[in-house]
Protein backbone atom coordinates (compact mmCIF):
# COMPACT_ATOMS: atom_id res chain seq x y z
CA UNK A 1 0.00 0.00 0.00
CA UNK A 2 1.64 3.18 -0.85
CA UNK A 3 1.55 6.52 1.14
CA UNK A 4 -0.82 7.84 -0.92
CA UNK A 5 -3.29 4.95 -0.65
CA UNK A 6 -2.85 5.33 3.39
CA UNK A 7 -3.44 8.98 3.28
CA UNK A 8 -6.50 8.36 1.01
CA UNK A 9 -7.47 6.06 3.36
CA UNK A 10 -7.30 8.07 6.46
CA UNK A 11 -9.12 10.51 4.62
CA UNK A 12 -12.16 8.69 3.59
CA UNK A 13 -12.26 6.92 7.11
CA UNK A 14 -12.64 10.75 8.53
CA UNK A 15 -15.17 11.34 6.38
CA UNK A 16 -17.21 8.88 7.24
CA UNK A 17 -16.43 9.43 10.79
CA UNK A 18 -18.49 13.07 9.76
CA UNK A 19 -20.89 11.69 8.60
CA UNK A 20 -21.67 9.55 11.27
CA UNK A 21 -21.91 12.57 13.22
CA UNK A 22 -23.72 14.98 11.21
CA UNK A 23 -26.51 12.51 10.25
CA UNK A 24 -26.48 11.48 14.02
CA UNK A 25 -26.08 7.61 13.00
CA UNK A 26 -25.27 4.61 15.24
CA UNK A 27 -22.74 2.61 12.95
CA UNK A 28 -21.58 2.77 8.98
CA UNK A 29 -19.58 -0.28 7.41
CA UNK A 30 -18.17 0.57 3.72
CA UNK A 31 -15.93 -2.14 1.61
CA UNK A 32 -13.94 -0.84 -0.47
CA UNK A 33 -12.48 -2.94 -3.24
CA UNK A 34 -9.18 -1.89 -5.29
CA UNK A 35 -8.11 -4.52 -6.74
CA UNK A 36 -8.31 -8.33 -7.03
CA UNK A 37 -6.19 -8.89 -3.87
CA UNK A 38 -6.53 -5.47 -2.27
CA UNK A 39 -10.01 -4.03 -0.40
CA UNK A 40 -10.31 -2.04 2.84
CA UNK A 41 -13.14 -2.83 5.00
CA UNK A 42 -14.59 -0.02 7.54
CA UNK A 43 -16.59 -0.14 10.25
CA UNK A 44 -17.31 3.18 12.41
CA UNK A 45 -19.67 3.17 15.27
CA UNK A 46 -20.46 5.00 18.79
CA UNK A 47 -22.61 4.29 21.96
CA UNK A 48 -25.17 6.12 22.37
CA UNK A 49 -24.76 7.62 25.73
CA UNK A 50 -26.87 6.06 28.25
CA UNK A 51 -27.37 8.34 31.49
CA UNK A 52 -31.08 8.62 32.28
CA UNK A 53 -32.06 5.60 34.30
CA UNK A 54 -28.82 5.77 36.36
CA UNK A 55 -28.40 9.61 36.97
CA UNK A 56 -31.62 9.96 38.53
CA UNK A 57 -32.13 7.18 40.72
CA UNK A 58 -28.57 7.45 42.41
CA UNK A 59 -29.15 11.19 43.87
CA UNK A 60 -32.26 9.77 45.43
CA UNK A 61 -30.82 6.95 46.69
CA UNK A 62 -27.27 8.04 47.84
CA UNK A 63 -27.64 10.36 51.15
CA UNK A 64 -24.31 8.44 52.26
CA UNK A 65 -21.17 7.14 50.11
CA UNK A 66 -22.20 3.78 51.17
CA UNK A 67 -26.13 3.84 49.99
CA UNK A 68 -24.16 5.57 46.98
CA UNK A 69 -21.67 2.40 46.33
CA UNK A 70 -24.46 -0.19 46.68
CA UNK A 71 -25.84 0.36 43.25
CA UNK A 72 -23.08 0.32 41.41
CA UNK A 73 -22.89 -3.55 42.43
CA UNK A 74 -25.54 -4.60 40.80
CA UNK A 75 -24.97 -3.04 37.48
CA UNK A 76 -22.01 -4.65 37.76
CA UNK A 77 -23.32 -7.86 38.20
CA UNK A 78 -25.82 -7.02 35.51
CA UNK A 79 -23.09 -6.72 33.06
CA UNK A 80 -22.42 -10.49 32.31
CA UNK A 81 -25.84 -10.90 31.65
CA UNK A 82 -25.18 -8.87 28.41
CA UNK A 83 -25.23 -11.97 26.09
CA UNK A 84 -22.80 -10.39 23.93
CA UNK A 85 -20.39 -10.21 26.81
CA UNK A 86 -20.70 -13.90 27.29
CA UNK A 87 -17.17 -15.63 26.23
CA UNK A 88 -19.29 -18.63 24.41
CA UNK A 89 -21.51 -16.25 22.63
CA UNK A 90 -20.60 -16.68 18.57
CA UNK A 91 -21.77 -13.56 16.93
CA UNK A 92 -23.21 -12.46 13.58
CA UNK A 93 -20.42 -11.60 11.24
CA UNK A 94 -22.52 -10.04 8.84
CA UNK A 95 -26.14 -7.71 8.84
CA UNK A 96 -28.60 -10.06 7.68
CA UNK A 97 -31.72 -12.14 8.55
CA UNK A 98 -31.32 -15.73 10.24
CA UNK A 99 -32.76 -18.83 9.90
CA UNK A 100 -32.38 -22.03 11.97
CA UNK A 101 -32.88 -24.91 9.32
CA UNK A 102 -32.09 -25.42 5.45
CA UNK A 103 -35.82 -25.04 4.32
CA UNK A 104 -38.61 -24.13 5.30
CA UNK A 105 -40.49 -27.16 7.16
CA UNK A 106 -36.86 -28.87 8.18
CA UNK A 107 -35.94 -29.50 11.40
CA UNK A 108 -33.54 -26.93 12.98
CA UNK A 109 -29.97 -27.09 12.90
CA UNK A 110 -29.83 -26.72 16.69
CA UNK A 111 -31.69 -26.67 19.97
CA UNK A 112 -31.22 -25.52 23.43
CA UNK A 113 -28.98 -29.00 25.42
CA UNK A 114 -27.48 -30.06 21.99
CA UNK A 115 -24.04 -31.06 21.62
CA UNK A 116 -22.20 -29.47 18.66
CA UNK A 117 -18.27 -29.75 16.93
CA UNK A 118 -16.42 -27.27 15.32
CA UNK A 119 -17.48 -26.37 12.41
CA UNK A 120 -21.08 -27.34 12.28
CA UNK A 121 -24.10 -25.32 11.10
CA UNK A 122 -25.71 -23.16 13.74
CA UNK A 123 -27.78 -20.89 11.74
CA UNK A 124 -27.86 -19.45 8.24
CA UNK A 125 -27.69 -15.49 7.97
CA UNK A 126 -29.26 -14.63 4.59
CA UNK A 127 -27.10 -11.30 3.37
CA UNK A 128 -27.60 -9.45 -0.34
CA UNK A 129 -29.67 -13.16 -1.22
CA UNK A 130 -26.92 -15.29 -0.37
CA UNK A 131 -26.93 -18.23 2.25
CA UNK A 132 -24.54 -17.96 5.04
CA UNK A 133 -23.66 -20.78 7.05
CA UNK A 134 -22.53 -20.02 10.55
CA UNK A 135 -20.50 -22.66 12.15
CA UNK A 136 -19.43 -23.91 15.17
CA UNK A 137 -16.36 -21.94 16.23
CA UNK A 138 -15.50 -24.74 18.80
CA UNK A 139 -17.62 -27.93 20.27
CA UNK A 140 -19.65 -27.29 22.89
CA UNK A 141 -23.18 -27.56 24.21
CA UNK A 142 -25.99 -25.36 22.97
CA UNK A 143 -26.72 -23.33 26.10
CA UNK A 144 -29.22 -20.69 24.48
CA UNK A 145 -30.65 -19.49 21.40
CA UNK A 146 -30.36 -16.10 20.78
CA UNK A 147 -32.31 -14.96 17.63
CA UNK A 148 -35.66 -16.32 16.05
CA UNK A 149 -35.78 -17.40 12.63
CA UNK A 150 -36.58 -15.33 9.91
CA UNK A 151 -35.77 -12.25 12.48
CA UNK A 152 -33.43 -9.28 11.09
CA UNK A 153 -29.44 -9.61 13.13
CA UNK A 154 -26.87 -6.90 13.07
CA UNK A 155 -23.18 -7.16 12.85
CA UNK A 156 -21.68 -8.61 15.85
CA UNK A 157 -25.00 -9.59 17.29
CA UNK A 158 -25.03 -12.65 19.38
CA UNK A 159 -27.07 -15.47 17.98
CA UNK A 160 -25.85 -18.31 20.30
CA UNK A 161 -24.29 -19.27 23.45
CA UNK A 162 -21.80 -22.42 23.23
CA UNK A 163 -20.51 -23.83 26.36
Amino acid sequence: MSKDTHEADVAFIKALAELLRENDLTELQVKREYGDDDSLNVRVSRALPQAAPIAVSAPAAAPAPAAAAAPAAPAAEAAPEDPAAHPGAVASPMVGTVYMQPEPGAPSFISVGQQVSEGDTLVIVEAMKTMNHIPAPRAGTVKRILVEDGAPVEFGAPLVILE
